[in-house]
Order: C-alpha cells, then structure tokens, then sequence
C-alpha cells in the first residue's frame, strides 16, 4: 500500500504546487468563459478531498469485491479531459475571493491526512459512510484513488487556467 500512498502524496503536492504558481492578485480571476477561478478550483478540491478524508477515517465494513474494483473506472472516468463535469452542489465553491495562503493549508493539512490514512489504514475495507453516485460505496483503497485521479483531473485544469491568464 505504500505505492498508492506516495501516489496520493506526490499528487496532492502538484495540487499545491501548481496552485501556488498563481500570483495572488490572479487566484480570484476568471481565466476564460465558463470557468471558475483558480481559487475557487482550490476550494472544491477542498471541499472535495476533506469530505474523502472524512469517509476514509469513517465507519467501514468487510469489502465483497476485489478492494480496487472501481479504480480502473474512476480513472477511465477522471482522467478522460474530453469530457465536462457537473460538480455535486456540496462541493461546488462559492462565487467569491478567496485566501490563497489558507487554500494552501488547508489543501496541505488534507495532503497529510490522506497520505496517512493510506500508510496506516486496511484499505481493503468498505466505507460506510457515503454512497457515491454511479460508483456505490468505494473501499478506502477506491475512496484514496478517487482523491487521486479526480486531483489530477484538476491540477490539468489549474495549468490550463494558469496558461491562460499568464500568456493573455
């Protein structure tokens, strides 16, 4: 399990590193038409990894599946950049400006909660906390994938924001 843990971390870090490339006076701005701003992408991964978090440390039972069944499909699912997403109302971010330095830590307090759940953990068992829609109740080995590919998918949208208002 050590390899999904350093994955998770070496994700969550180009979270943060990509997140921290943006001047604070860009963070609050809108990159093009449609989008959100790179503060507000922050702040669904926020929303969005805390909440994983919390279901990973949650109640769990024994698994009645192979503990990484669904991983190949979030994957397939989050890392296909040809298609748009809507984000669940509970974690979609407020329109307004945001503090890039407590974005920061707070995405690097979650890098560290995830990353020790992964090394310490049985991720082979079941979360019982939440039933994710379309994928049912994730083991905490498909709840820490999750984290990783959806993180992914949104550090690929963050350089494409960071592109676009820097080379406008």
């Amino acid at each position: 399990m050590e390899k999904v843990m350093n994955e998770a971390n070496e994700t969550l870090l180009a979270l943060e590193n990509a997140f921290s490339k943006f001047d604070t006076s860009l963070v609050n701005k809108v990159p093009f038409e449609g989008s959100w701003t790179a503060g507000q992408l922050a702040e669904h991964l926020v929303l969005s990894n805390s909440g994983f978090l919390q279901v990973i440390n949650g109640p769990v039972r024994e698994t009645d599946k192979p503990a990484d069944f669904m991983v190949a499909q979030i994957k397939k699912d989050f890392l296909n950049f040809n298609v748009k997403y809507d984000s669940p109302k509970e974690i979609y971010p407020e329109n307004r400006a945001y503090n890039p330095s407590e974005l920061l830590e707070n995405l690097r307090q979650i890098r560290v909660g995830i990353s020790e759940a992964a090394g310490n953990l049985d991720l082979t068992k079941t979360c019982s906390a939440y039933e994710l829609p379309g994928y049912g109740f994730l083991t905490r080995l498909e709840a820490v994938y999750f984290v990783i590919y959806h993180t992914q998918r949104h550090v690929h949208q963050l350089k494409n924001m960071y592109s676009q208002l820097y080379n406008n």
